[in-house]
């Protein structure tokens, strides 16, 4: 049990860790709006990577040859997406500037369409599963049901802390960086940085 708890931490801060387009969005929403938008964003990261984890212990062997062929559109899909949240994030930004100091700050994201808008942004990732199934069928030691139990949770708590890490690291950003032209060049930078990893995914 020991083992396969270990062996789910490692997995789930192995596919959390290294920050993508979606970590950086993530921190780019937390600093935008109250707490527990970023509090709902870094769950529904951490959701997907739960599930992935938990379909990868049940069948990620039989799900490997079905995903192959749909793994491309997917990426695609994935693209589009981070595209289309970085014009939209570009957008805010500069209205928000344009706006000046005196107009009222716009409505953050609620927490529950956070969750939903991040949970089906990390479930649009294909890779993921592929990666947890990698780790099951590479000997990680997950036999049984308790053990598959321990490791899927261990995973989600891995991902869920890392995720609420990035959250509170927005967050307090945004709450640093409070002036007219800092939040038009985070907005912007985070934009940028949104559009090119969506880029990424494709080369």
């Amino acid at each position: 049990m020991t083992a396969a708890v270990v062996a789910g931490l490692l997995a789930g801060y192995g596919i959390a860790i290294p920050v993508g387009a979606v970590g950086a969005h993530l921190v780019a929403v937390a600093a935008r709006g109250p707490w527990r938008t970023g509090v709902g964003a870094a769950l529904g990261v951490a959701t997907a990577d739960g599930v992935y984890a938990l379909v990868a212990v049940l069948g990620g062997a039989a799900l490997v040859p079905v995903l192959a062929p749909v793994t491309t559109p997917l990426s695609w899909a994935s693209a589009l997406v981070l595209v289309v949240l970085a014009a939209l994030s570009c957008r805010t930004a500069v209205r928000a500037h344009r706006a000046g100091p005196a107009a009222p700050a716009p409505p953050g994201v609620p927490p529950r369409r956070a969750y939903l808008t991040f949970l089906g942004i990390t479930i649009l990732n294909p890779m993921t599963v592929l990666y947890f199934t990698a780790l099951v069928l590479g000997g990680s030691p997950v036999r049984g049901p308790a053990a598959a139990t321990a490791f899927v949770l261990a995973a989600f708590a891995a991902s869920a802390s890392w995720q609420l890490l990035l959250a509170a690291t927005g967050t307090l950003l945004g709450h640093t960086l409070s002036s007219p032209r800092a939040r038009l060049a985070t907005g912007l930078a985070s934009s940028a940085l949104i559009a090119a990893l969506a880029v990424g995914i494709l080369v």
